[in-house]
């Protein structure tokens, strides 16, 4: 792990060094040697290791630190035709902010604190902020920044709080004791406070709020790591802090708030299907998704808690994915409006090939991951209370039906007159495809590198 984080810090090193022609260059090949480095590493973790400083890896933070280093040198290479019109120093400090988050994620999915899982969970806030508020597409970012920081800040200080109590009552707050021996005696309102913050994260329906806004004004990177990587740290924290205090929660939380995510993944699902913006609508879905996987989690069984995995591991993948796709449509049409973009489709000759494979991802449809991982929470859901299957069962038909409504909204009808480009897609654009690829067919074929 320290290797890891001294190659990240080694590549910000070299980009503010390096000449500011070579910034691209120097950071396409250290990225990439990050990821072929941390995919090999953390794929290969079968026990829990503890290193020096305090570093935890093992079978629940290995796939998300693979997640976060194999996903950001794609969503650089996705973005740089959105920073061509920028000054060599904007794009390099946009690097920079991108290569800040990667370490604060990594040593979040690495921390064996839970005060370090705080401040590694809150050093992502400062350079995600920047990237909506600079770079945003809109006037509106600013408003998204707003919600975003007040969001994650009103939510993150009852954690923090609690967790001081916490320290105070039992003189620690080390993950892996909190897995040998977890605190029975700590009260409902300290478990509440300290799993709002990262419910506000993940998010659950009803504290989503900021999530549509701040994808539709990011850019395109943005986007592709807020959905694919900084949503999954609010399901990494409630996986840890369910650890802290099972008594608890197993006893008087999780059978109200497993109802309520249900219901509210299946409203979020609905507004999908209202919605007219390609980025906005990726967004709820995103919400519904991860509604469902909280209230999965929510079970504590091994059975929900490996169906979890899979699911923000894939849902990490997919998401990025229709992201990257809507950029595509986006950097020729300059609208993410669906009925404006239907019909470029015909100038692309395997566009609607991918559109098909990533609905169809996102959907759940057998033998994609998604499919493997909502089946094992599905059945953990239902097996808790039976009341529960109407809403997750709705849930699974309105996915269905807004997944496959996008597909057909941009890739049927004719061209419009006013609508045509002909420009192709370049070989960045089918890398980043062939990137998201790549590991959804290695959870196809092995999906136990990330549910074992």
């Amino acid at each position: 792990m320290l290797t890891l984080l001294s190659t990240i810090l080694a590549t910000i090193i070299t980009v503010i060094i390096a000449p500011k022609n070579k910034t691209w260059p120097i950071v396409v090949a250290f990225t990439s040697f990050i990821l072929i480095l941390g995919t090999i590493w953390t794929t290969s973790i079968s026990i829990t290791q503890n290193p020096t400083w305090g570093l935890l890896i093992d079978n629940i933070s290995g796939p998300l630190i693979g997640l976060s280093v194999w996903l950001i040198p794609v969503a650089l290479m996705a973005n740089i035709s959105n920073l061509q019109t920028n000054s060599a120093e904007e794009s390099r400090n946009f690097i920079l902010l991108v290569l800040l988050i990667l370490i604060f994620l990594t040593f979040t999915f690495s921390s064996n604190s839970f005060i370090g899982l705080f401040l590694g969970f809150e050093g992502t806030l400062i350079p995600t902020l920047f990237l909506i508020t600079r770079w945003g597409a809109q006037q509106e970012r600013i408003e998204a920044g707003l919600y975003f920081v007040f969001y994650t800040l009103i939510s993150s200080l009852p954690l923090f709080l609690s967790l001081l109590y916490i320290y105070k009552a039992n003189n620690h707050l080390s993950i892996n004791l909190s897995l040998i021996n977890s605190l029975g005696s700590i009260s409902n309102t300290a478990a509440v406070f300290c799993m709002i913050a990262f419910l506000v994260k993940v998010p659950i329906f009803s504290l989503h709020l900021w999530l549509p806004k701040a994808h539709v004004e990011a850019p395109v990177a943005g986007s592709m790591i807020l959905a694919a990587i900084l949503l999954k740290m609010g399901g990494y924290g409630f996986i840890r802090l369910t650890s802290l205090f099972y008594l608890p929660f197993n006893t008087n939380i999780s059978s109200m708030l497993i109802p309520f995510c249900c219901w509210g993944g299946l409203l979020t699902g609905l507004i999908c299907l209202t919605q007219s913006d390609l980025k906005s609508l990726i967004a709820y879905s995103s919400v519904s998704h991860m509604s469902f996987m909280i209230a999965g989690i929510s079970v504590l069984t091994s059975w929900a808690f490996a169906g979890g995995m899979v699911v923000m591991i894939a849902h990490g993948i997919v998401s990025s994915a229709l992201f990257c796709l809507a950029n595509t449509f986006y950097e020729r049409t300059s609208t993410r409006t669906l009925i404006v973009s239907r019909g470029i489709k015909s100038m692309f000759a395997t566009l609607p090939l991918v559109w098909l494979v990533f609905a169809a991802a996102n959907m759940g449809l057998p033998p994609l991951p998604n499919s493997v991982g909502e089946t094992f929470i599905i059945s953990a859901i239902v097996s808790h209370n039976i009341i529960n299957f109407l809403p997750t069962l709705l849930g699974v038909a309105v996915t269905a039906i807004f997944s496959l409504t996008v597909y057909q909204l941009l890739n049927s009808g004719a061209n419009q007159k006013w609508n045509i480009n002909a420009t192709k897609i370049n070989e960045r654009e089918y890398t980043t495809i062939a990137l998201h690829f790549l590991p959804l067919l290695a959870l196809i074929l092995s999906p136990e590198i990330v549910a074992s």
